[in-house]
Parts: structure tokens; sequence; C-alpha cells
């Protein structure tokens, strides 16, 4: 008798481990997801608790808040269903029939199967419930009508999963999973139509988010990441930056802190892969010919030069090479080759300042030490010597970089 009670007490331990690793199999796997999809970028507020919600997304008709997607019962998702949540992801409909707006990216998130959605749901139930209820949206008529987006997405959300292509290799069908599924890319690189759906014409062509340029990531080579290695790809997700080729600042470098550089390798490759074989689109800022135009250290902008020589000359060098480090390289940025300087300002004004960078690859913030004047200047000065046009770029521009930046 006390034999078949060891091994029933045996047999019930073996079961429970079995749960156990199973539950932490799949909170991991949710984990990766939640990364991938970068779930806590929308999620938090500065300063605020991960996932508990709050951050507000200015649109031309009013402000979103983004929900508390902890598993607090009374301000969060804690009371619901595994078929609540899928359908929050897919569908764009969450608890009680309650309809998103497609700030949330369920019209990229709809491409992901049931297991995936589930795994993240698992994920975010294991952390700890944060009691924080966000602050009512504030939208105009008739866009703070929720049921309206049922129609909108009867014509732009298509609620299906994503299908393998067999003509292509499995790494390709990974990196097209990731970048239009989980990735949601297309969401901040491609520009939207008047109804605020992602235009598929122009898909993957650069947008302009608040006082930053979303860049072009499709595969032409000069406006987009063509012309780009797939190790300088692979770099510039997993670290910021790919000397020579880009740098990321502004949400992009949200997106490597809190999300790309916790990928697989193989993973960032798969992207990689991808997207150098999606539709080129011949848009937006293009990448300029290394190399500097020597005659604009004659030119009639002293200021800039000077500001340029007392302040950033020490790290990009007069010849934009990067002297401490390759991060500093600023011969063959894009930021540095558009007319309008969105990147350049918003650099200044807000410095590089990824948490993991080591100390020679941070770059302080220029917007308490420099008025709109010199800013201004040291922007004309830059956009003259490594890119190839003759933009001016004036104070009211800088001005309205800072005020775009606290929004």
């Amino acid at each position: 008798m006390n034999l078949f009670k060891y091994a029933l007490a045996f047999v019930s331990a073996g079961l429970a481990l079995s749960a156990n690793a199973a539950d932490s199999a799949l909170i991991s796997k949710g984990e990766y997801l939640t990364r991938a999809a970068d779930c806590v970028a929308c999620h938090v507020v500065p300063g605020g608790k991960p996932f508990a919600g709050g951050l507000g997304f200015k649109l031309p008709f009013g402000t979103l808040y983004s929900p508390n997607i902890t598993p607090d019962k009374e301000t969060g998702i804690g009371n619901w269903t595994d078929d609540e949540f899928v359908s929050a992801l897919q569908k764009g409909v969450g608890k009680d029939g309650k309809h998103y707006y497609p700030a949330f990216p369920y019209t990229s998130y709809t491409l992901m199967p049931r297991e995936d959605i589930l795994a993240i749901k698992a994920y975010l139930f294991s952390l700890a419930p944060v009691q924080q209820k966000p602050q009512e949206n504030d939208l105009s008529f008739p866009f703070n009508q929720r049921w309206g987006m049922f129609f909108w997405n009867l014509v732009f959300n298509s609620n299906e999963r994503f299908a393998p292509d067999a003509k292509q290799s499995a790494e390709w069908n990974r990196g097209a999973y990731l970048v239009e599924g989980p990735g949601h890319c297309g969401e901040c690189h491609s520009p939207r139509n008047i109804f605020q759906a992602v235009s598929t014409s122009h898909s993957l062509a650069g947008n302009l988010l608040g006082n930053w340029q979303a860049y072009n990531i499709s595969s032409d080579a000069k406006h987009g990441i063509g012309a780009w290695p797939n190790e300088a790809l692979v770099s510039y997700m997993a670290q910021g930056y790919a000397p020579g080729y880009g740098g990321a600042g502004g949400p992009m470098a949200d997106v490597v802190e809190h999300s790309l550089q916790y990928l697989e390798p193989a993973d960032l490759n798969a992207i990689a892969v991808y997207l150098k074989t999606t539709k080129a689109r011949a848009e937006g800022v293009s990448r300029p010919a290394i190399a500097i135009n020597t005659a604009s250290m004659d030119a009639s902008n002293g200021l800039g030069k000077k500001i340029f020589s007392d302040a950033c000359a020490a790290c990009h060098r007069l010849d934009g090479t990067g002297n401490q480090s390759t991060i500093a390289t600023l011969a063959g940025l894009k930021a540095v080759n558009d007319p309008a300087g969105t990147n350049l300002i918003a650099t200044l004004l807000s410095g590089h300042n990824l948490t993991r960078s080591a100390p020679d690859q941070k770059m302080p913030d220029f917007a308490r030490g420099y008025n709109d004047v010199e800013l201004a200047a040291v922007s004309t000065f830059v956009l003259r010597r490594f890119g190839q046009s003759e933009p001016l770029v004036k104070p009211a521009d800088v001005a309205k970089s800072r005020e775009s930046a606290l929004h």
C-alpha cells in the first residue's frame, strides 16, 4: 500500500514538474514575442511602470492613451479570457466588444497565430499587476464613436494569419513574419492614408513621426536599405548603429533598446533578408555619397562652423569619420542628407543615449546649452558639409522640433 502511495506521489510530482516546465517554456516564448512586438514602448510613460499604459498618442483628431496591460483585475487585463485577448490582437475588438483604434497595430498583429498571441498573454499574466487607470481618450466627434471602427475594419483589417510562401526559404518566411506581424515595421515606416490606415501603395517608404523621420526601409538601393550589407542591417538592429549607414535615434532608438537588441541573431538576419526583397520605393531621403563637401568650410556660415569646431569636431571630426568611436561617423548617413534636417535637429535636441551603449557611444543633448539660432546654424553647416544639397535650416525649424518633442 505504501509502495502504491509512493508511486502515485512520484507520478504526481513528475506531472507537476512537466506542467511547470511547459508553463515556463510558454512564458519564455511569450516574453520573446512581447519583445519582438515591442509592446512596452507604447504601454509605459516616461518614468512609469512597464505595461501599465497611459502613454498619449497625438492624432489629427485628438489624443489616444494606451491601456494598462498588466494582469491587474480592476484596471488591467487580469479578467480577460484567452478568446478576448486573441480577438483584441487579431480583430481590434477586446473585452465587452470594445473596438480599438489603429494606433494599436492590430492590423499587423492579426497575422500572428493564436498560439503566439496566447504565449504573449501568458507572459503578461506572469508579471506583477499594476493598478493604474489610464487617462480617458480625448477625441473629437465623430472619431470618439468606437462603433465606427466596425466599418473601418471591414475595409482595412484583413483578419488573416500569416501564410508562408512556399517559393521562399524558411529564413525569408521567418523574416516576413517578424516584419509584417509582431514587429509591425510598416506601422511606423509607412505613410498613412486619409483614413489613418497604412498606405499599401507606399509601404516601408518612410513616414514622419512627431519630430523624427522614420526612414525608407524598402529594398530601394538609394532611398531604402537595398545597398546595405546584411551585416550592417544586423548591426543596426542589434546595437543601434552601422557606421557609414545609419544610427538609431528617437523612436527607432527605443525599438532597439526595448525590442530588436533582444532578438536572436538568426531572426535579425532573417529580417534583413526579407527587407532586401521588399518592393523598392524610390521615395524619401536618399543616402549621400561618403565624400564630403570641402567647399562648405569656406561657406558664409561662420557661426555654424564655429559651433561644430567647438562642440562637435572632437567626436565627429571635420571629415565626419568619427574620432573616439565608429558610431560617431557622419559621412554616409541619411540624417546629414535630409534638406529639412529633421533627424539631425532632433538628435541635437535629444542626444543619443542608448542605455546599454558604451560611454564613447553616447551623445549629450544640446537643447539647453544652445538656442534655436545656434542650432539652426550648426545644422545648416553639417547638412552642407556632409550632404548633397544646399539647405538652410531656420531657427523656426528648430523651435518647431522642440515643440513637437514635448508632445
